[in-house]
Protein backbone atom coordinates (compact mmCIF):
# COMPACT_ATOMS: atom_id res chain seq x y z
CA UNK A 1 0.00 0.00 0.00
CA UNK A 2 1.63 3.38 -1.36
CA UNK A 3 0.19 6.68 -0.75
CA UNK A 4 1.82 9.99 -1.39
CA UNK A 5 0.92 11.53 2.81
CA UNK A 6 6.17 11.91 5.33
CA UNK A 7 7.99 14.30 6.24
CA UNK A 8 9.91 14.92 2.93
CA UNK A 9 13.85 15.06 5.35
CA UNK A 10 13.32 11.65 6.06
CA UNK A 11 10.52 8.90 6.53
CA UNK A 12 8.38 9.10 10.17
CA UNK A 13 7.61 6.73 12.17
CA UNK A 14 5.06 4.67 10.53
CA UNK A 15 2.35 5.14 13.40
CA UNK A 16 3.02 9.28 12.60
CA UNK A 17 2.15 8.37 8.29
CA UNK A 18 -0.78 6.47 9.38
CA UNK A 19 -2.46 9.02 11.57
CA UNK A 20 -2.01 11.62 9.12
CA UNK A 21 -3.83 9.16 6.45
CA UNK A 22 -6.47 8.84 8.94
CA UNK A 23 -6.80 12.39 9.89
CA UNK A 24 -7.45 12.49 6.35
CA UNK A 25 -9.90 9.57 5.72
CA UNK A 26 -12.55 12.66 7.39
CA UNK A 27 -14.28 14.52 4.25
CA UNK A 28 -14.02 17.86 6.23
CA UNK A 29 -10.40 17.57 7.00
CA UNK A 30 -9.30 16.82 4.03
CA UNK A 31 -11.35 19.44 2.31
CA UNK A 32 -9.80 21.97 5.14
CA UNK A 33 -6.29 20.31 3.65
CA UNK A 34 -7.08 21.02 0.63
CA UNK A 35 -8.65 24.36 1.27
CA UNK A 36 -5.39 25.17 3.65
CA UNK A 37 -3.12 24.40 0.54
CA UNK A 38 -4.58 26.25 -2.62
CA UNK A 39 -4.62 29.33 -0.68
CA UNK A 40 -0.96 29.69 -0.47
CA UNK A 41 -1.10 31.90 2.79
CA UNK A 42 -1.86 31.23 6.03
CA UNK A 43 -5.98 31.06 6.63
CA UNK A 44 -8.25 31.77 9.75
CA UNK A 45 -10.16 29.41 11.22
CA UNK A 46 -13.50 31.57 9.61
CA UNK A 47 -12.53 31.00 6.50
CA UNK A 48 -11.84 27.59 6.44
CA UNK A 49 -15.29 27.28 7.61
CA UNK A 50 -16.95 29.10 5.11
CA UNK A 51 -15.33 27.67 2.11
CA UNK A 52 -16.00 23.62 4.15
CA UNK A 53 -19.60 25.17 4.99
CA UNK A 54 -19.33 24.07 8.58
CA UNK A 55 -19.56 26.39 12.04
CA UNK A 56 -16.40 28.22 13.45
CA UNK A 57 -16.38 25.90 16.00
CA UNK A 58 -16.34 22.34 13.65
CA UNK A 59 -13.73 23.94 11.84
CA UNK A 60 -11.51 24.69 14.81
CA UNK A 61 -11.58 21.00 15.92
CA UNK A 62 -10.85 19.95 12.72
CA UNK A 63 -7.91 22.09 12.07
CA UNK A 64 -6.12 21.57 15.32
CA UNK A 65 -6.80 17.79 14.54
CA UNK A 66 -4.35 18.49 11.19
CA UNK A 67 -1.85 20.07 13.19
CA UNK A 68 -1.52 17.03 15.87
CA UNK A 69 -0.89 15.42 13.08
CA UNK A 70 1.36 17.35 11.42
CA UNK A 71 0.13 18.31 8.06
CA UNK A 72 -0.78 21.86 8.80
CA UNK A 73 1.30 24.27 11.30
CA UNK A 74 -0.69 27.35 13.60
CA UNK A 75 0.46 30.06 14.94
CA UNK A 76 -1.59 33.49 16.15
CA UNK A 77 -1.68 36.33 13.49
CA UNK A 78 -3.22 38.50 10.95
CA UNK A 79 -3.82 37.05 7.39
CA UNK A 80 -2.12 38.87 4.74
CA UNK A 81 -3.57 41.67 3.54
CA UNK A 82 -5.78 42.47 7.11
CA UNK A 83 -5.54 44.85 9.84
CA UNK A 84 -7.28 43.40 13.36
CA UNK A 85 -6.70 45.28 16.26
CA UNK A 86 -7.16 43.36 19.34
CA UNK A 87 -6.03 39.72 19.88
CA UNK A 88 -4.45 38.01 16.61
CA UNK A 89 -6.75 35.43 15.42
CA UNK A 90 -5.01 31.51 15.12
CA UNK A 91 -4.17 30.88 11.54
CA UNK A 92 -3.04 28.08 9.63
CA UNK A 93 -0.69 27.07 6.93
CA UNK A 94 0.86 23.49 5.85
CA UNK A 95 3.53 21.90 7.07
CA UNK A 96 6.78 21.42 5.09
CA UNK A 97 5.41 17.50 5.09
CA UNK A 98 5.27 15.13 2.63
CA UNK A 99 3.91 12.06 4.30
CA UNK A 100 4.33 8.33 2.61
CA UNK A 101 2.92 5.63 3.83
CA UNK A 102 4.17 2.49 2.50
CA UNK A 103 3.71 -1.32 3.66
CA UNK A 104 6.08 -3.11 3.93
CA UNK A 105 8.29 0.28 4.30
CA UNK A 106 10.44 1.14 1.16
CA UNK A 107 13.23 4.35 1.25
CA UNK A 108 14.16 5.16 -2.33
CA UNK A 109 14.39 8.67 -1.15
CA UNK A 110 17.48 7.23 0.60
CA UNK A 111 18.54 5.29 -1.78
CA UNK A 112 18.43 8.27 -4.58
CA UNK A 113 19.99 10.60 -2.20
CA UNK A 114 23.07 8.10 -1.80
CA UNK A 115 22.95 7.66 -5.34
CA UNK A 116 23.38 11.79 -5.90
CA UNK A 117 26.14 12.17 -3.36
CA UNK A 118 27.91 9.37 -5.20
CA UNK A 119 27.58 11.33 -8.52
CA UNK A 120 28.88 15.05 -7.65
CA UNK A 121 31.58 13.29 -5.42
CA UNK A 122 32.62 10.70 -8.03
CA UNK A 123 36.26 10.73 -8.04
CA UNK A 124 38.30 11.42 -11.36
CA UNK A 125 39.10 7.66 -12.83
CA UNK A 126 36.95 5.99 -10.05
CA UNK A 127 34.45 3.22 -10.67
CA UNK A 128 30.50 4.47 -10.58
CA UNK A 129 30.03 1.63 -8.05
CA UNK A 130 32.61 2.05 -5.88
CA UNK A 131 31.76 5.72 -5.56
CA UNK A 132 27.78 4.40 -4.82
CA UNK A 133 29.57 2.01 -2.71
CA UNK A 134 31.80 5.13 -0.78
CA UNK A 135 28.50 7.51 -0.21
CA UNK A 136 26.08 4.80 0.91
CA UNK A 137 28.84 3.93 3.63
CA UNK A 138 29.52 7.53 4.61
CA UNK A 139 25.77 7.69 4.96
CA UNK A 140 25.75 4.70 7.20
CA UNK A 141 28.43 6.38 9.42
CA UNK A 142 27.03 9.70 9.48
CA UNK A 143 23.83 7.67 10.86
CA UNK A 144 25.44 5.71 13.36
CA UNK A 145 27.80 8.70 14.74
CA UNK A 146 24.38 10.20 15.26
CA UNK A 147 22.71 7.73 16.85
CA UNK A 148 26.13 7.41 19.21
CA UNK A 149 25.92 11.30 20.09
CA UNK A 150 22.20 10.90 20.92
CA UNK A 151 21.82 8.03 22.96
CA UNK A 152 25.49 7.94 24.60
CA UNK A 153 25.74 4.15 24.84
CA UNK A 154 29.17 4.01 26.22
CA UNK A 155 31.66 1.09 24.99
CA UNK A 156 29.59 -1.61 22.98
CA UNK A 157 30.06 -5.15 23.22
CA UNK A 158 28.49 -7.99 21.04
CA UNK A 159 25.26 -8.12 22.37
CA UNK A 160 24.73 -4.47 22.88
CA UNK A 161 25.83 -3.47 19.58
CA UNK A 162 22.72 -5.59 18.32
CA UNK A 163 20.18 -4.60 20.77
CA UNK A 164 21.37 -0.50 19.51
CA UNK A 165 20.97 -1.68 15.43
CA UNK A 166 18.18 -3.52 16.55
CA UNK A 167 16.39 -0.48 17.65
CA UNK A 168 17.63 2.12 14.91
CA UNK A 169 17.19 -0.55 11.74
CA UNK A 170 13.75 -0.92 12.95
CA UNK A 171 13.20 2.69 12.71
CA UNK A 172 14.59 2.50 9.18
CA UNK A 173 12.27 0.30 7.81
CA UNK A 174 14.14 -3.46 7.87
CA UNK A 175 12.23 -5.43 10.53
CA UNK A 176 14.77 -6.92 12.35
CA UNK A 177 14.61 -10.36 13.46
CA UNK A 178 16.83 -11.20 16.50
CA UNK A 179 17.29 -15.64 16.62
CA UNK A 180 20.49 -14.99 19.20
CA UNK A 181 21.82 -12.73 21.09
CA UNK A 182 24.37 -11.43 18.88
CA UNK A 183 22.68 -12.35 15.14
CA UNK A 184 20.44 -9.64 13.51
CA UNK A 185 18.04 -11.03 10.39
CA UNK A 186 16.62 -8.20 8.41
CA UNK A 187 13.04 -9.12 7.06
CA UNK A 188 12.08 -6.42 4.65
CA UNK A 189 14.40 -4.53 2.21
CA UNK A 190 13.59 -1.15 2.36
CA UNK A 191 15.28 -0.87 -1.11
CA UNK A 192 12.96 -3.65 -2.57
CA UNK A 193 11.78 -3.50 -5.42
CA UNK A 194 15.05 -1.56 -6.84
CA UNK A 195 17.08 -4.19 -5.49
CA UNK A 196 15.34 -7.00 -7.24
CA UNK A 197 16.57 -4.67 -10.66
CA UNK A 198 19.89 -4.52 -9.68
CA UNK A 199 20.48 -6.60 -6.85
CA UNK A 200 24.72 -6.75 -7.49
CA UNK A 201 24.26 -2.80 -7.12
CA UNK A 202 21.61 -2.22 -4.28
CA UNK A 203 22.47 -5.01 -2.27
CA UNK A 204 26.62 -3.66 -2.26
CA UNK A 205 25.05 0.05 -0.94
CA UNK A 206 22.67 -2.05 1.41
CA UNK A 207 25.71 -3.73 2.46
CA UNK A 208 28.00 -0.75 3.02
CA UNK A 209 25.63 1.40 4.40
CA UNK A 210 24.76 -1.09 7.36
CA UNK A 211 28.46 -1.77 7.74
CA UNK A 212 29.35 2.08 8.06
CA UNK A 213 26.19 2.36 10.47
CA UNK A 214 28.17 0.05 12.70
CA UNK A 215 31.48 1.64 12.16
CA UNK A 216 29.75 4.95 12.73
CA UNK A 217 28.01 3.75 16.11
CA UNK A 218 31.41 1.66 17.10
CA UNK A 219 30.40 -1.46 17.14
CA UNK A 220 32.29 -4.40 18.37
CA UNK A 221 32.72 -7.50 17.22
CA UNK A 222 29.78 -7.37 14.91
CA UNK A 223 29.72 -7.61 10.91
CA UNK A 224 27.22 -6.75 8.68
CA UNK A 225 27.16 -9.40 6.20
CA UNK A 226 25.73 -10.59 2.42
CA UNK A 227 23.80 -13.26 3.05
CA UNK A 228 20.86 -13.44 0.78
CA UNK A 229 18.01 -15.48 1.26
CA UNK A 230 14.63 -15.51 -0.38
CA UNK A 231 11.89 -13.05 0.93
CA UNK A 232 14.29 -11.33 3.48
CA UNK A 233 17.32 -8.58 3.28
CA UNK A 234 20.16 -10.02 1.29
CA UNK A 235 22.57 -8.31 4.44
CA UNK A 236 22.72 -9.93 8.50
CA UNK A 237 24.66 -8.87 11.08
CA UNK A 238 26.36 -11.39 12.46
CA UNK A 239 29.17 -11.88 15.86
CA UNK A 240 32.57 -11.22 14.14
CA UNK A 241 35.02 -13.79 13.41
CA UNK A 242 38.28 -14.14 14.92
CA UNK A 243 36.76 -10.79 17.19
CA UNK A 244 37.20 -8.52 14.26
CA UNK A 245 35.30 -4.88 13.52
CA UNK A 246 32.83 -4.05 11.04
CA UNK A 247 33.70 -4.64 7.63
CA UNK A 248 34.86 -2.19 4.75
CA UNK A 249 32.08 -3.10 2.07
CA UNK A 250 33.15 -0.23 0.26
CA UNK A 251 36.56 -2.17 -1.15
CA UNK A 252 35.85 -5.38 -3.86
CA UNK A 253 33.91 -6.01 -6.73
CA UNK A 254 30.21 -4.96 -5.44
CA UNK A 255 31.36 -4.91 -1.64
CA UNK A 256 30.41 -8.49 -1.41
CA UNK A 257 31.16 -11.30 1.48
CA UNK A 258 33.71 -13.85 -0.07
CA UNK A 259 30.97 -16.35 -1.86
CA UNK A 260 28.11 -14.37 -1.14
CA UNK A 261 25.88 -13.22 -4.14
CA UNK A 262 23.61 -10.95 -4.16
CA UNK A 263 19.94 -12.50 -5.13
CA UNK A 264 19.24 -12.80 -8.97
CA UNK A 265 15.60 -13.59 -8.71
CA UNK A 266 13.51 -10.62 -8.87
CA UNK A 267 10.54 -12.29 -6.94
CA UNK A 268 12.96 -13.46 -4.26
CA UNK A 269 13.65 -10.11 -1.75
CA UNK A 270 10.88 -8.55 0.33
Amino acid sequence: MDSDLTPASSSPPAAVGLEAVTVLADDVRRRMFGFTRRAHRAVTREEAAADAGVSVKLAAFHLDKLVAAGLLRSRYDSPEGSRRVGRRPKVYEPADADIRISIPERRPDLLAEILVDAVLGQEPGEDAQLAALRSARRRGEDLGAATRARSRPGRLGPERSVSLAEAVLEQHGFEPDRPAPTELRLLNCPFHPLAARSPELVCGINHAFLGGFLTGVRAAGIDAVLAPRPGRCCVELRAASGGRGAPNPAVGAGGEEPGATPPQNPDSAP
